[in-house]
């Protein structure tokens, strides 16, 4: 029977006469297009038959590549994409099975131009929109062969750019044709992703040179100079951009090990670049950077790198988890930076067989982290910026008792390495802050915390503070106009930009400028200081006097040089000659300044007039000699006569005539020490409660001795009448002075002297409670504790259980 259908083709079946209508006598004719509309009007009229008509051309396709005879093949292909492009029916999924087992037939051969072939006829299937669902379809082996089509390794070069553009294009076409549909296979899935996207990274670390080449008929028309690396990277990104984000983690975990594999972090540029594609993932990247906390500096230098770039171009709000997240991956990691370099190892210890650690590597990943730590917050809004601001702050490890630091040599380098890299850090979030606020800018919590390290002994910690500080306040631009000290006579060449102090800036002095005054002070009289320690102390008294200055302000600080003044003259400090004439220089240059920006005329004329005559017979008193290479100074400071001086009653009388507080100027400017300050200076918690011990010891009854009476003499007495007539000048002096500093005194300096003496006294009451006071026995009795000793343990009242009193 078969075989007379054979030969009389009249008894054939319609559908499979209209197939092979479609094919001419010779293949190069390409083919017969009348035949293949006449086909696609049988399909459309009779769409039961569609999967006959595939099940038949499969066969013919499958006859025609064993017998090569490929024309036939591409004839066969075009007749199946034209019919998957006119047939929308429910029966187009039994088509679709034909022509994937064709496709299928295509990739699986060793001809370049069928796998070409194949991988087209794909492409075009996976741009249509079927209207039916399909419920058993499975792409595993189309995964499969285009991840190996992507690494090709053909040697003809020009073959091999087209295999594996064809293999990108390929999993471009299956990730369009299953990312959308539920009831296709997930893509996401690591079996797939892991074939993915090391397939795409593969071709876009890859690059090859562009080369002109003319379309081939097996393959569509692309860009002449389109090579795998740019279509591999438009693919990449539009897999991540299809991605949920429950998806996303697997996308991003193959790119993680195929850095790791392949040793990519060091040289980053490749590490870079893929992570400019997916700048939207950055938490996957800090997990992997956690979990790489053991690997070389390197490694960790050029994951935190890649962070950096990947933050610079990621918009405003577009960074994926919790800000504070983010800075508390990368303090811990500074912080175990730290721990390596002081112990050598990753371990703690080292011992046989540990990887030694190079120091100058983890200073460049320090480095790396504080670099990254700025571009982060730059992509911030204000209000997350001071966030991240208070959050690097509270982890700065300060001498309180609230903050305890580490003891022993190496808790100490600890301690000092962590507050300079944090410090480091809050430098560069601080760098370019624009806040018209102050007191949003540096709130109470923030600013106290940050002064209380500029008392600190390391020298380089206080610069830190000096350089923050100055970061906040300017908020115009003046920073870098005083970067050297000089006595200018025309201060209008700089072009300071000076606005109005706002009301809000106001209310920021009067709460905290006495804090800063004291500070600014104490800094001042530090031994250790350097030169650009005076500079960062004039940049901030500019400052201050252009951002945050009215008239009480102005006085202030004035008082405040004044004093420094006092402190290089009087040197109850024992300060080197080099910071005597520092103080001296740091003042005049100062008040040239001010006098300037106050515009009063016999003001400027006095400060003038001190400037030429130490110009004259004391240049070591000015910037211009102090603050040079090497500084020219005088051995002996003790002959500085009042006329190199800027004299306190000149300067009030000027002023006072101006309208300034006459009163207030003629006042000396006297620090109010506070607790914080006691605390943050130079002795340890340690030390100071060791000695509090011993001197507590020292007085106690048992260890008292019984001293010998002094022998009462003519001159014992008469020393004593003397002595007595001595001590009641002085208190009536003390009481003079006292009386007339609540008169004439700032409001602010009173309340500072007062609300350190409560505190003082409050922490003394509080000692004294905790060593007298023990808590009550309990009214439910007594518990016996571990060691078999009674131990009392208070209840509170609301909790104790009373017998009834009555029973009705």
């Amino acid at each position: 029977m078969y075989g007379v259908c054979g030969c009389c083709g009249a008894l054939r079946p319609r559908y499979k006469r209209l197939v092979d209508n479609i094919f001419p006598e010779d293949p190069e004719d390409g083919l017969v297009k009348t035949n293949m509309e006449k086909l696609t009007f049988y399909a459309l009229s009779a769409p039961e038959k569609l999967d006959r008509i595939g099940a038949y051309l499969s066969e013919r396709l499958i006859r025609d590549v064993g017998r090569h005879r490929y024309g036939y093949v591409c004839i066969a292909m075009e007749a199946l994409d034209q019919l998957l492009m006119a047939c929308h029916c429910q029966s187009i999924n039994l088509f679709v099975e034909s022509f994937l087992k064709m496709v299928a037939k295509l990739l699986e051969s060793e001809k370049p131009n069928l796998q070409i072939l194949g991988t087209n006829s794909f492409v075009k299937f996976a741009n249509i929109e079927e209207d039916t669902p399909s419920y058993h379809r499975s792409y595993d082996f189309f995964v499969s062969r285009f991840s190996e089509m992507c690494h090709s390794g053909h040697d003809d070069l020009e073959i091999k750019t087209k295999i594996r553009m064809s293999g990108i294009k390929g999993l471009q076409g299956v990730v369009r044709k299953t990312v959308n549909d539920e009831l296709q296979a997930n893509i996401w899935d690591p079996q797939h992703m892991d074939k993915i996207v090391p397939s795409l990274l593969f071709n876009l670390q890859h690059v090859e040179e562009a080369e002109s080449r003319s379309p081939s008929p097996l393959q569509a028309p692309e860009k002449e100079k389109e090579n795998p690396a740019e279509l591999a990277e438009r693919c990449l990104r539009e897999l991540l951009g299809r991605a949920a984000f429950g998806n996303i983690k697997n996308a991003i975990k193959p790119v993680l090990i195929h850095l790791d594999n392949h040793s990519l972090w060091e040289p980053k540029v490749f590490a870079i670049r893929c992570f400019k594609i997916i700048m939207y993932s950055i938490q996957q990247l800090l997990s992997h950077l956690d979990a790489n906390s053991r690997s070389a500096a390197t490694v960790r230098a050029g994951i935190v790198e890649v962070l950096s770039e990947a933050a610079v171009i990621a918009a405003t709000g577009s960074v994926g988890p919790t800000v504070l997240e983010m800075f508390n991956t990368l303090l811990r990691q500074l912080r175990l930076s730290i721990d390596y370099a002081l112990t050598g190892s990753y371990d703690g210890a080292v011992s046989l067989g540990t990887k030694i650690i190079k120091e100058h590597e983890e200073c460049m990943f320090q480095e790396a982290v504080i670099k990254t730590i700025g571009s982060f917050a730059s992509t911030l809004p204000i209000y997350q910026r001071s966030e991240v601001i208070l959050f690097i702050m509270s982890k700065v490890p300060l001498p309180s008792l609230h903050h305890p630091m580490e003891t022993g040599r190496t808790g100490e380098n600890r301690n000092r390495l962590t507050q300079i890299m944090l410090l480091k850090s809050l430098l560069q979030v601080s760098t370019g802050f624009q806040c018209n606020n102050m007191m949003s800018a540096l709130p109470s919590n923030f600013l106290d915390r940050l002064l209380s390290t500029a008392l600190m002994e390391d020298a380089e910690i206080r610069l830190f503070v000096l350089e923050i500080l100055i970061s906040f306040i300017d908020r115009h631009g003046n920073r870098h106009k005083f970067s050297t000290i000089s006595t200018l006579s025309d201060i209008s060449v700089l072009k300071l930009k000076v606005d109005k102090c706002s009301r809000q800036d106001t209310v920021f002095m009067k709460k905290h400028s006495q804090q800063l005054y004291r500070h600014i002070y104490l800094s001042c009289k530090e031994e250790t200081n350097m030169q650009k320690h005076y500079e960062a102390l004039y940049g901030l008294l500019a400052l201050i006097s252009i951002e945050l200055a009215n008239e009480e302000v102005v006085v202030d600080l004035i008082r405040l040089v004044l004093a420094v003044q006092d402190v290089a003259q009087v040197n109850e400090e024992n300060l080197p000659v080099y910071n005597r004439c520092a103080l001296y220089a740091l003042g005049a240059a100062y008040l040239n300044l001010i006098s300037q920006l106050t515009t009063v005329p016999a003001f400027c004329q006095h400060i003038r007039e001190v400037i030429e005559t130490r110009k004259k017979e004391a240049p070591y008193l000015l910037p211009e000699d102090v603050f040079v290479e090497r500084p020219r100074l005088s051995q002996n400071l003790d002959g500085v006569v009042i006329e190199f001086l800027f004299r306190q009653s000149k300067i009030s009388e000027v002023l006072g005539g101006s309208g300034y507080n006459s009163d207030r100027l003629c006042l000396p400017y006297i620090p109010q020490l506070t607790d914080e300050d006691r605390l943050s200076k130079r002795k340890s918690i340690g030390e100071t409660i060791s000695l509090q011990v011993e001197v507590e010891s020292r007085n106690s009854p048992e260890k008292e001795e019984r001293v010998p009476a002094e022998e009462i003499t003519y001159e014992t007495l008469k020393k004593a009448i003397v002595d007595s007539v001595a001590v009641e000048e002085q208190e009536r002096e003390r009481r003079r002075q006292v009386v007339e500093k609540f008169q004439k005194a700032p409001f602010e300096e009173i309340a500072a002297h007062c609300g350190a003496r409560a505190s003082l006294l409050q922490s003394k009451l509080n000692q004294i409670f905790e060593i007298t006071i023990r808590p009550p026995p309990s009214p439910s009795g007594t518990i016996t504790a571990a060691y078999g000793q009674p131990q009392n343990h208070s209840i509170p009242v609301y909790e104790m259980k009373f017998p009834d009193l009555c029973v009705y």
